[in-house]
């Protein structure tokens, strides 16, 4: 035993990385500057200005999440320059849900030993997710601790403040029977299920770094990766404008969970799985993991990330303006009469059924 004075650095924490990691990310977050906010790093906090921002009587949303087990996929893979537009969409997204604008993000990287390359990598995808928002990012903090976590291990928190002003927010209470459903097009699995994902890759032994078999031009790293989509910049307009009655962000839960949580009592969603094809990546995990078809609609996104609810009358002008700002449309359902929840039907071979099918949630 020797007497030698221990430093930080002797605990596995240096400092000195995390000063430089500072240093690096610092343009990074410059990148994101908006109306109300300066995005500068190194404060004990961030400012935003929201009479900067142009709000006059405004509400302010907040969302937090994270990125779940794809980034045991990112990290496997070595493939850290996405899985920040990940975080970011899943908070965003959220907000656009409730007529909120995206105002401000601020991240929490944690991991065990601090690697700068990886680290910059991440906080790099984040400033390009608040890009993509509309948001800025005006804080973080990295946090090193040594035993807490694998070697090469990290995880992400993501937390994301916006505002709707005062008698605009999107509550759902004006949907009603009649009313027509709309769905987004997903990029991919985004980042939910990703456990499943896992479970069927472990069993399978399916390689990341090995061409999917469902398009030989793709990694299955790469498709599995994806980022999220952040829907922000093409729904502002269209909400604001006042043609959306109502907003569900397909993450964890599926379409049957998700769409119910915006529905007023006495309506149901009535989705039709026959309206917009599964793609083939999801086809794929489904054969690779025996799914049944209900067991996707709860866990999985379909390709559908983003549902929008509209007065029949209007269906045709908002998927208009949707598809003019580069969103893939599909009028999947109705909401009917009834108790509030969700049902997603398909037809003997859709989703690979042997039969015709009914999934059901009640909320």
């Amino acid at each position: 035993m020797t007497n030698k004075p221990l430093t930080y650095a002797d605990a596995g924490v240096s400092i000195a990385a995390g000063n430089a990691l500072v240093k690096a990310i610092a343009p990074l977050a410059r990148a994101t500057a908006r109306p109300g906010a300066g995005a500068e790093l190194g404060g004990f906090g961030g400012f935003f200005d929201l009479k900067a921002a142009g709000y006059r009587d405004p509400l302010l949303v907040a969302a937090n999440d994270g990125v779940g087990t794809k980034l045991k996929l990112a990290i496997d893979s070595g493939r850290h320059d996405g899985v920040g537009i990940d975080l970011v969409a899943m908070c965003a997204n959220d907000l656009i849900v409730q007529g909120a604008e995206p105002l401000f993000f601020l991240d929490y990287f944690a991991c065990g030993k601090l690697d700068n390359d990886v680290a910059t990598q991440v906080v790099a995808s984040i400033a390009e997710g608040c890009r993509q928002a509309g948001c800025a990012l005006i804080g973080g903090e990295t946090a090193e601790m040594p035993g807490m976590y694998a070697p090469g291990d990290y995880d992400l928190a993501g937390f994301c403040v916006g505002a709707v002003e005062r008698g605009e927010a999107l509550t759902g209470e004006a949907i009603a029977a009649g009313d027509v459903i709309l769905g987004l097009g997903s990029s991919g699995v985004h980042s939910n299920g990703y456990s499943l994902v896992r479970r069927i890759l472990a069993e399978k032994d399916w390689k990341l770094d090995r061409p999917a078999r469902f398009d030989q031009e793709q990694l299955l790293g790469d498709a599995l990766l994806e980022p999220t989509r952040i829907y922000v910049r093409s729904l502002l307009p269209v909400v604001r404008a006042g043609g959306i009655k109502g907003l569900a962000h397909i993450t964890g839960g599926g379409l049957l969970e998700n769409v119910p949580r915006v529905l007023p009592e006495d309506c149901r969603a009535e989705i039709d799985a026959d309206r917009w094809p599964l793609p083939r990546l999801f086809a794929y995990l489904q054969a690779g993991g025996s799914i049944e078809p209900g067991e996707m609609a709860k866990t999985f996104n379909c390709g559908i990330g983003m549902v929008v609810i509209v007065a029949a009358d209007k269906a045709d002008a908002v998927a208009g303006k949707l598809q003019a700002a580069g969103e893939t449309v599909h009028r999947i359902g109705e909401i009917r009469e009834g108790r509030r929840g969700c049902t997603v039907r398909g037809n003997t071979e859709t989703w690979s059924a042997r039969e015709p099918w009914n999934a059901e949630f009640d909320a």
